[in-house]
């Protein structure tokens, strides 16, 4: 490995690294960039860097080259009062980027100048990384609710987005169609209890089973609710085929229709 390194800095004497070991490549998107340093920390909860304030701030890596010594200098930056103060790590001497970024969360960490964020108090995670993952989890406009959406709009059926069937009833479903009092609900396996896919947490088990289980019987309730108001609720798993799925709510939604047209006189 020393020899491999002495090799490196050897070869970029007389010329400056290549581009690809410390510039990204052009038109990344936020969401490219973030998780590119998620992966080299090793996990957003290791990339937090605590804020002179006392509260926590999502740190990043930018990689530099100096003209004058031809290396590569990581920097450790975050936002704090309006700022975006740089922090310097240290030198990196890899031939890929994704290699110097994972290098630089290295030396940042075991320097101390990162660490996990504790997770508040009175928060029902049981550590940051699960509350990360859980607050990530989108309550609307998720995936498997974007496809059927498009898929139902590209077969001519027009809806409401996550809005209220009932008026003065709190409950809301991620497609409503009005006219045919049909309202649709896109359920993630683990939030919903998916008997395929939902696994038992192996920490504060008790907590998580209470939370699904009752999430089980509001669906029920809610259900309920709709059919009494003369509403049918369709309940779509995240993990299902959504041409199926899309073909399912387009039947119900058209099935009113036809009965509608033959009741005109």
């Amino acid at each position: 490995m020393k020899e491999a390194t002495a090799s490196r800095q050897e070869g970029w004497k007389d010329k400056p690294p290549p581009e690809s070991a410390w510039r990204g490549r052009q038109g990344r998107t936020r969401k490219t960039i973030t998780a590119e340093q998620d992966r080299a920390a090793g996990g957003r909860e290791e990339r937090y860097v605590r804020r002179k304030d006392g509260e926590y701030a999502l740190g990043s890596i930018t990689l530099k080259v100096l003209p004058s010594t031809r290396r590569i200098r990581a920097y450790l930056r975050w936002s704090e009062d309006g700022r975006s103060p740089a922090l310097y790590v240290g030198e990196v001497e890899h031939l890929t980027r994704v290699a110097n970024l994972e290098q630089a969360w290295k030396i940042a960490q075991v320097r101390g100048m990162v660490e996990k964020r504790p997770v508040p108090a009175g928060s029902w995670a049981s550590s940051s990384a699960t509350r990360s993952v859980m607050r990530g989890n989108r309550g609307r406009d998720t995936a498997p609710e974007l496809r059927i959406r498009s898929l139902l709009h590209q077969d001519g059926l027009r809806y409401r987005i996550s809005a209220r069937p009932l008026p003065g009833v709190r409950r809301t479903a991620d497609l409503v169609f009005s006219r045919a009092r049909v309202a649709v609900f896109v359920d993630g396996c683990f939030w919903h209890g998916c008997p395929d896919h939902c696994r038992p947490a192996r920490t504060n088990s008790d907590f998580w089973r209470t939370k699904i289980e009752g999430n089980r019987a509001r669906d029920a309730q809610t259900d309920q609710i709709l059919a009494d108001a003369g509403w049918r609720a369709i309940r779509i798993w995240e993990h299902e085929d959504p041409v199926r799925a899309a073909r399912r709510v387009a039947a119900a939604v058209r099935g009113f229709a036809v009965q509608d047209d033959h009741s005109v006189p």
